[in-house]
């Protein structure tokens, strides 16, 4: 729809509400008694980050504190403004203190180095700007502690379909900043079809539906719009996956907690999810091969073979033999019998390791390939195990001699791990037999 004047805005750009009431989503920020309503109803909005995925509002609830405190406001992109932009709208709210206020929006602040945040930090305290900021990543990760510190955060969630679908009602029926004057009818199997490839993102419903608008057919007085046009406008289905970002590592620790918790279903949903993002098959085939000796390792040592040959299987083949594979891998590593013994018992050998620093070998460990050492007494006294009773030379020491004994492999009481706990106790009690 090309707007009076032949200057086009975007449907979501019209449907910006201007007003609190008109605001949708987010009730647990702007409820009745909430307080960041009070704080915007009020007409005095204090710093604050913004803190959400895409469409869920962030841009929109900054101009509104704007507008309630009858502010100056200024919007920038961190993407595209420098130190030499700030400096200018510091001058500019400076020259303004004393009539009104200037709230500075700053979308994506995440991408703002910490120079370029510390630029005006000094000015957010001393209330020369309101500073909002939005962000899609974890700001506790990508902004500076002294702004968060000054900063208030809120959290904003994805929009529910029943937020988008009141938006949606609005966009049909508002005749001025929407798409009323159509009389635009949608199909049911249409409309649950919008409202889930929006995927909680209102900007991007809008921007579906505008598209979709001009393709729908004509039906009497008005348009018609169906499922098989709505398909063909949304394309392949959109998932929220941001590479390296913290949706990324939020959807791998559930992969990761699904298979450790015996749960193949949710872990074969979260490698599919992460899969239909976009993330690389062989970052997930080398995570499994983790996944194989922190949580399952002697429990069920054929995981860890399953997880190399995915990774082989996907460098050689690629998609989709490749994925196939490492889903196979996942599904049995999450049926599989879990120990984290051999995991546990390597943090405790590390934390000795590290901890009683470089104790020598004995010298009945010792090589002595030499005839110094032998006459150094290298390997004097060691038992060669091969040649003992089933292969276990009872009684044998092999810690430093100035370390006492350690037990940092406890094998679990699941699968393999039986029976390799039921031969180091048999094997125990025979060197304690033999030390007595």
């Amino acid at each position: 729809m090309t707007a009076s004047g032949g200057t086009y805005r975007p449907l979501a750009d019209r449907l910006r509400p201007q007003s609190l009431d008109e605001y949708v989503g987010q009730s647990h920020l702007l409820g009745a008694g909430a307080p960041l309503r009070r704080a915007l109803e009020s007409g005095r909005p204090h710093s604050m980050i913004l803190w959400g995925p895409p469409g869920t509002g962030k841009t929109t609830l900054a101009r509104l504190a704007a507008t309630g405190a009858q502010a100056e406001f200024i919007a920038m992109s961190a993407v595209l403004a420098g130190i030499k932009d700030i400096r200018a709208i510091v001058e500019r709210a400076r020259n303004l203190r004393g009539t009104r206020d200037t709230v500075l929006f700053l979308d994506e602040v995440h991408r703002f180095n910490k120079s370029q945040q510390d630029t005006f930090l000094p000015y957010v305290e001393d209330g020369t700007l309101i500073f909002i900021g939005a962000t899609t990543e974890n700001p506790s990760f990508e902004v500076n502690n002294a702004l968060l510190s000054r900063a208030r955060v809120y959290v904003l969630k994805p929009l529910t379909a029943e937020d988008l679908g009141k938006l949606l009602d609005r966009a049909l029926s508002e005749s001025e900043r929407g798409l009323g004057q159509m009389n635009l009818q949608v199909e049911p199997g249409a409309r649950e079809l919008l409202l889930a490839g929006a995927d909680g993102d209102a900007r991007r419903m809008l921007n579906l539906l505008e598209t979709a608008a001009d393709l729908s057919v004509a039906d009497g007085a008005g348009r018609r719009l169906d499922v098989d046009t709505l398909r063909a406008v949304i394309g392949s289905t959109y998932v929220r996956f941001d590479k390296g970002g913290e949706s990324f590592y939020d959807q791998i620790s559930a992969l990761h907690k699904s298979v450790r918790g015996s749960d193949p279903d949710a872990a074969l949903y979260w490698l599919c999810r992460m899969l239909a993002g976009g993330c690389d098959p062989l970052y997930i085939a080398r995570r499994a091969l983790r996944m194989a000796s922190e949580d399952i390792g002697n429990a069920d040592p054929r995981a860890l073979s399953m997880a190399l040959e995915a990774c082989a299987v996907y460098e050689r083949l690629g998609s989709p033999e490749g994925e196939l594979a490492i889903a196979q891998a996942i599904v049995f590593m999450a049926c599989a019998a879990k120990s984290n013994a051999i995991y546990t018992a390597y943090q405790l050998a590390t934390e000795d390791a590290t901890k009683l620093g470089s104790l020598e070998v004995p010298l009945h460990l010792r090589n002595a390939p030499t005839r110094l050492m032998k006459e150094l007494g290298y390997g004097k006294g060691y038992r060669y195990a091969h040649d003992e009773p089933d292969a276990y030379a009872a009684g044998e020491r092999y810690f430093p001699d100035d370390m006492p004994d350690r037990r940092y492999y406890d094998p679990a009481p699941r699968g393999l791990e039986i029976k390799i706990g039921e031969a180091l106790a048999a094997r125990r009690a025979r060197g304690t037999q033999s030390g007595s």
